[in-house]
């Protein structure tokens, strides 16, 4: 599929599916969790690893989580110092792509409760979140994460975009997102647009159908 196709499916979509972290957001949320706990540049060597494809994204999930060992306080803490940041545009492409009729999906790799108020954020339900969850004991520490969750898994946002599919049917589906995981994600979704105007990954830079660098090429090709 070349550029022109992959604008024309952006067109058409019943269904638009956006990681979170480096896409949504201008930060990767694991990072900034990983900051706070004080162990920031151990965690973003293996969030490196895991977004370029050289690790199996389950096990630097779980490298990642046994180094910051998050409470559900801290978690909290965390958001409360550091609310999300919107990438500039982002919120007008969900928002055209609502007023277009098509239904917008938030499918990441991070945890559910960073990524919940993203949502809010830029008016997607939370019902329309597929993400990771982290699980804690009864005193409130951490536990595990959730091993049920497609995105905890290499490979699982193209099992969540194939249950996506199957359950609503939608066609053509695109995938919009920064990282190894997204790009693996096209087939089952229809065409994938590559985003890098947070950070350039020339595997996705490559593989991808469409490569933008701004949400405002993304508004553009909505008009």
């Amino acid at each position: 599929m070349d550029r022109n196709a992959a604008q024309q499916a952006l067109r058409t979509a019943q269904a638009v599916c956006f990681d979170v972290d480096s896409t949504v957001i201008q930060d990767e949320g694991i990072d900034v969790l990983a900051a706070f706990a004080g162990v920031g540049a151990q965690v973003a060597a293996l969030t490196a690893n895991a977004m370029g494809g050289s690790v199996p994204f389950e096990v630097a999930l779980a490298q990642r989580l046994a180094l910051i060992k998050p409470t559900r306080q801290s978690l909290a803490d965390c958001l409360a110092a550091h609310p999300p940041r919107i990438t500039p545009g982002m919120d007008r492409v969900i928002a055209r792509l609502h007023a277009r009729g098509t239904a917008v999906w938030l499918v990441s790799g991070g945890f559910r409760a960073m990524i919940e108020p993203v949502a809010d954020r830029v008016g997607i339900s939370r019902d329309r979140v597929i993400a990771n969850v982290i699980r804690f004991d009864a005193a409130g520490n951490f536990a595990d994460f959730d091993p049920a969750q497609p995105t905890s898994r290499s490979g699982g946002k193209a099992a969540a975009l194939t249950a996506l599919k199957k359950q609503h049917g939608y066609n053509p589906l695109v995938m919009v997102g920064d990282g190894a995981t997204d790009l693996e994600a096209r087939p089952p979704a229809d065409a994938f647009i590559g985003f890098g105007g947070i950070v350039v990954r020339e595997k996705v830079k490559a593989g991808a159908d469409w490569f933008v660098t701004s949400a405002e090429e993304l508004l553009d090709a909505l008009h």
